[in-house]
């Protein structure tokens, strides 16, 4: 099964909660308070309805049974007026809660390591993003703001009962055995089910998207029996996971609704020998019965709500334990030296006991061009994370003037090295947008000048609002109003961003490889130029790329196996040499191709 990513601990969340909660103490004493002068309003009703029975009973006049109707009117006013006030302010007090919590998610989803997101695969951080998040805040709007008020409202009926009459209280704990071992034994089985339900979902969503990434290849390989077969049987997991949580809350629920019905019985049959022995009025009775009645709305409330607080708790833990996966600041700093970077016996494995690097060595000088070369599956690609500090070796170590990249502060490590891909990504909003994110600060001059530096600039004035021209999405359908980019123009715009970052290390992965041969030389021509002085590791196919680097490396079969400039490798007549004659040939005779067509 695929890694997750963490998921925090019971403490872990239970400390986050009451920090979060005491960051606001002047609203959360606030909405305390007016929940309990609510209680107060409300507890009025029932002395009042038990005081009008004894008037009754004993004879009274009109006058008294029109003041106290008035003062019983009165209470549900004032109960009304507070109780509106408080969900208004519990309501704004959760609303902020919230918005922190959403803020801090983000903080901490971005700060995820991409080897750790890469193991766990994008459904689980993703399903934490929309349904974690989405059941967060249902608990934090509603849950949270419920549970306070029952637990006011059953604090002041629990003390309005003793005032009333002790030997009244005592029927109350015939309903809490009943409570407290449904709601120990709900408690210890619902927050792992929920966990496993949550999990399950983010296989459901991993899935699915890998799915409808893959749908042509998919088709192309005719492997829709398979993954259908891999769909349905995260749908059974799914749903034995909540077949789980609604066996015991079926199981949970009808214990509590008996124990908080149990007490109102238990009441009405003492306060009948209360009466008949005199210990008690009718209307104490009548009374005792009303505030035991009331009793049952907060606690059905807090019971009805402690599962969706599960729910929450759970969702909380899995948002909570994306920090987890942070890069722990080691108090390493930043190398202070000219930029060596070195490799020293690295070894790597996406699985274990399966090396796809086997003990690489490798020096780079400050300013050195780079080019990596050699068969697919090779290894280059993984050793280029690696360079870049994506993934840390199993042994041995990458340095840059001594320091372990991968100790490095991930902010820190991205200002030092930077990767670009064949992965491209056009956020929605403007082309300057879009490109001053790496460098807010940048003037319009600074964009141009990236935009030139990757041939990007003609085709980035002509779009219709120039710098300013909303876009979004490359080679597919634009969002609403935004211009659709070219992948071509996008891994443009990947570059130009590369430029401005102005890091001293890059790693270009096949980062021309949507552009024209022709184009893409003439590209990385003019990028040497921008990025002299800076060091850069270029993998690529495209041996053109080779031919202009300083040194040139052959990675076979997870090794280095030739190391050197670009004509003392083709005279050593060795697998470079093979492959720049291939290469060199087949690119030859495209160009002979290209040239006929033309002339026809």
């Amino acid at each position: 099964m695929r890694e997750i990513l963490p998921i925090a601990s019971a403490a872990q969340v239970r400390r986050y909660a009451r920090r979060l909660m005491l960051r606001y103490p002047r609203q959360l004493a606030g909405a305390l308070l007016l929940h309990g002068c609510a209680a107060v309003a409300g507890l009025g009703l029932p002395w009042l309805v038990g005081r009008l029975i004894d008037e009754v009973k004993d004879g009274t006049s009109t006058a008294t049974v029109d003041t106290i109707a008035l003062a019983i009117a009165g209470c549900v006013v004032v109960c009304a007026a507070f109780t509106r006030y408080a969900t208004y302010v519990s309501a704004r007090l959760g609303e902020r809660i919230l918005a922190e919590l959403r803020e801090d998610f983000v903080s901490r989803a971005l700060s995820v390591p991409l080897s750790t997101l890469e193991r766990a695969g994008t459904g689980d951080l993703l399903t934490r993003t929309t349904r974690d998040v989405d059941t967060l805040a249902r608990t934090v709007r509603y849950a949270l703001p419920e549970i306070l008020v029952a637990c006011v409202m059953g604090g002041f009926a629990i003390g309005a009962l003793f005032l009333l009459g002790p030997a009244l209280a005592v029927p109350l704990v015939f309903g809490v055995p009943i409570i407290w071992a449904g709601t120990r034994w709900y408690l210890r089985r619902a927050p792992e089910g929920y966990l496993r339900e949550n999990a399950a979902y983010a296989d459901i969503t991993d899935g699915l998207a890998e799915t409808v990434d893959g749908a042509r290849t998919v088709e192309a390989l005719g492997t829709q029996a398979r993954r259908a077969a891999r769909t349905d049987d995260d749908i059974r997991r799914s749903f034995r996971a909540e077949q789980y949580t609604l066996r015991l809350r079926t199981v949970f629920f009808p214990l509590a609704e008996i124990g908080y019905v149990v007490p109102v019985v238990a009441t009405l049959f003492a306060g009948g020998f209360y009466y008949s022995w005199g210990w008690a009025t009718l209307g104490q009775v009548t009374a005792a019965v009303l505030y035991v009645q009331q009793l049952v709305d907060p606690i059905d409330r807090l019971l009805s709500w402690l599962d969706e607080l599960q729910v929450g708790a759970a969702s909380l833990a899995r948002v909570l334990g994306v920090g987890s996966a942070e890069s722990v600041d080691k108090g390493v700093r930043p190398p202070a030296g000219a930029g060596v970077m070195a490799a020293r016996d690295v070894r790597f494995s996406y699985v274990d006991g399966r090396d796809v690097l086997h003990g690489v060595d490798l020096t780079l000088a400050p300013g050195e061009r780079l080019a990596m070369v050699g068969p697919s599956g090779a290894g280059k690609s993984t050793l280029g994370r690696l360079l870049a500090g994506i993934h840390r070796p199993r042994t041995g170590s990458i340095t840059v003037d001594g320091v372990v990249l991968a100790d490095l502060p991930l902010d820190e490590l991205r200002r030092q090295v930077a990767l670009v891909t064949q992965e491209h990504h056009v956020f929605l909003g403007t082309l300057r947008e879009n490109l001053t994110m790496v460098r807010p600060g940048a003037t319009d001059d600074e964009v141009r000048a990236a935009l030139a530096a990757v041939d990007a600039l003609d085709w980035a004035v002509g779009l219709p609002d120039g710098l300013d021209t909303q876009v979004g999405g490359a080679g597919a359908a634009p969002t609403s109003g935004a211009s659709a980019l070219s992948p071509a123009q996008a891994q443009q715009l990947a570059l130009a961003r590369l430029v401005l970052a102005d890091p001293h290390t890059l790693v270009l992965d096949e980062a021309t490889s949507l552009i024209d041969p022709r184009a893409a030389r003439h590209l990385e021509r003019s990028l040497a130029g921008v990025l002299s002085g800076r060091t850069v590791i270029a993998i690529a196919h495209r041996l053109f790329s080779a031919h202009d680097a300083d040194r040139v490396a052959v990675v076979e079969d997870g090794r280095i196996s030739e190391l050197g400039p670009h004509h003392e490798l083709v005279e050593a007549g060795g697998a470079y040499a093979s492959l720049w004659r291939s290469w060199h040939g087949s690119s030859q005779r495209q160009t002979d191709e290209l040239a006929g067509v033309s002339g026809s």
